[in-house]
């Protein structure tokens, strides 16, 4: 028995008219609306435009697809897909552990992780002194310490969010006479 086929290939996201097989659409650059299990198309211009007050999108545009001809929908759907192993038995969770995102995708340790211009100004404001963009790099190599501390006090709460109650709480400075102290507390 064959699968029956649609006359069309979806409906349009915002007036609901059909979008042919093989013919243009449009879809919208913010990946919000460019879901696996939702993904928006548009049969027209002024279609997509309608969208995106209603999803309240700063910066979006549309982007030119073509719709899969029958042919193509009619391969995907014969094609059976291999059914993907699980795990059996007490170990098998039904949350299964991610490694880190760190681990998947190489990054660069002299990656700068704060807003240059933000810091630039802030020590302007503060003090009227210019910034030298080594204090970048320092200031980057201080937040990935940060960071991983609170990775691991997550970890150790037997979380997957790290939150801000992670991060050791600000550093306190006391004046005692001639000297000053610095006081880190930890939040437990």
């Amino acid at each position: 028995m064959e699968p029956s086929l649609a006359a069309y290939w979806r409906k349009c996201s915002t007036c609901k008219k059909p979008i042919a097989f093989g013919k243009p659409y449009w879809v919208c650059s913010v990946s919000t609306c460019n879901r696996a299990r939702a993904s928006m198309s548009f049969c027209s211009l002024k279609c997509w435009d309608v969208h995106v007050p209603v999803m309240n999108h700063r910066e979006a545009w549309a982007e030119e697809k073509t719709a899969p001809t029958v042919r193509d929908t009619a391969q995907t759907t014969s094609a059976p897909s291999a059914p993907t192993p699980r795990a059996v038995g007490a170990s098998a969770s039904p949350n299964p552990v991610r490694p880190p995102a760190a681990a998947s995708r190489p990054q660069s340790e002299k990656e700068i992780l704060v807003v240059a211009s933000k810091v630039k100004d802030y020590i302007r404001d503060q003090s009227g002194f210019n910034t030298s963009a080594g204090v970048l790099e320092v200031l980057s190599d201080y937040l990935r310490r940060l960071s991983d501390e609170a990775i691991e006090q997550a970890r150790s709460d037997g979380r997957k969010t790290v939150m801000d109650r992670d991060f050791p709480s600000r550093p306190r400075v006391h004046s005692s006479g001639s000297r000053e102290t610095v006081i880190r507390r930890r939040s437990t």
